[in-house]
């Protein structure tokens, strides 16, 4: 099949692509850049913004499937660039795939869409968690208008899958884990509470394998059509282990010092008054949509998406952690990828 893939030079989108190819697919990336990893892989690429209509259908133009993996993500900025690239640029890929009458979508959301202050979600699916309320990023609230554009245009036609993964990691992640090693070097990383909070995480080969499950199994009529599933290893863990098992893998100081989630909610909006008044270069160090994350019991059922696609987590929390290790130790101390 030919498949377009949306960011496909980013972490989970090299990973999609890598993989989309290794089953024999014909796949084409729509990128804001130019990436030679992809290339090397025999993927095609054609640069452009989620909001640039034209563009984004030229890209698609003869594919038979979508995996709509490119948002802009982040923890701060303005609305409105977060609902160009997310909710405008999400319209324009289901625009595509009516006028291409492509028939299948596969959707990478976020568990953030369901994201309520600091109330647990505890071992259950999507189906039993409905969809957060007053959410303060930008990024959580366009993803969830996004994704539910995604499921509303679920039809005979166009069969619409979403996939929540949680906090994706592994070698070539060069977002999440270099953000938390550097500020470990600096002495500046703080738990919020006690950090016995249970959270999922996702490594990247699990997480690129729900995508290539849900496709596979995706159709018109489909159990999984129309609905959405949270994605990880289902393996909770103290957010204290977990960001202490990942730092240790990259040689960065491990976490011990704590602030109160009162404080780290205070200081987030501190810092979101600043960053607007002044306004400041970069991602505030605290919002308090992040101390809310952060403070937060957070796991999920697998049973899902196991029954209506058959993902099974073939990579263990443990088994990632060495293969980070040695993706780390074979770039010389630095962030390794296998891109």
């Amino acid at each position: 099949m030919k498949i377009l893939v949306t960011g496909g030079g980013g972490f989970l989108g090299q990973a999609l692509c890598r993989g989309l190819r290794a089953r024999g697919h014909q796949v084409v990336s729509f990128n804001r850049g130019e990436y030679p990893a992809l290339a090397a892989m025999g993927v095609a690429q054609v640069r452009g913004d989620l909001a640039n209509r034209d563009a984004l259908f030229a890209a698609a133009q003869g594919c038979d499937a979508v995996f709509h993996n490119a948002a802009k993500a982040g923890a701060w900025g303005p609305y409105r660039d977060y609902h160009r690239a997310n909710v405008v640029g999400t319209r324009h890929v289901l625009e595509a795939c009516h006028d291409h009458r492509i028939g299948r979508l596969v959707y990478t959301s976020t568990p953030s869409v369901t994201h309520r202050a600091t109330h647990p979600v505890e071992g259950r699916g999507a189906h039993e968690v409905p969809y957060g309320d007053d959410l303060k990023a930008p990024y959580a609230a366009t993803k969830l208008e996004a994704e539910k554009l995604v499921l509303a245009a679920n039809s005979a036609a166009l069969a619409t899958v979403a996939l929540r993964p949680r906090l994706i990691w592994g070698p070539g992640d060069n977002q999440l884990l270099p953000r938390l090693a550097e500020r470990a070097r600096q002495g500046r990383l703080r738990l919020v509470g006690d950090g016995e909070n249970r959270v999922d995480t996702t490594y990247i080969d699990n997480a690129a394998q729900a995508h290539f499950d849900a496709f596979e199994a995706l159709a018109a009529g489909a159990r999984c059509a129309g609905q959405a599933y949270f994605i990880s290893n289902g393996e909770p863990r103290t957010m204290r282990a977990t960001m202490n098992a990942l730092l240790a893998a990259v040689d960065a100081p491990q976490v011990t010092r704590s602030i109160s989630f009162r404080l780290a909610y205070r200081l987030g909006a501190a810092c979101e008054a600043v960053w607007t008044l002044l306004p400041l270069k970069g991602e505030p160090p605290m919002t308090r949509f992040l101390a809310e994350q952060l403070v937060t019991t957070h796991w999920y059922d697998m049973g899902p998406a196991r029954r209506d696609f058959g993902y099974v987590p073939q990579v263990g929390f443990d088994e990632g952690v060495a293969r980070l290790r040695q993706a780390w130790l074979d770039g010389g101390g630095r962030a390794a990828a296998h891109a």
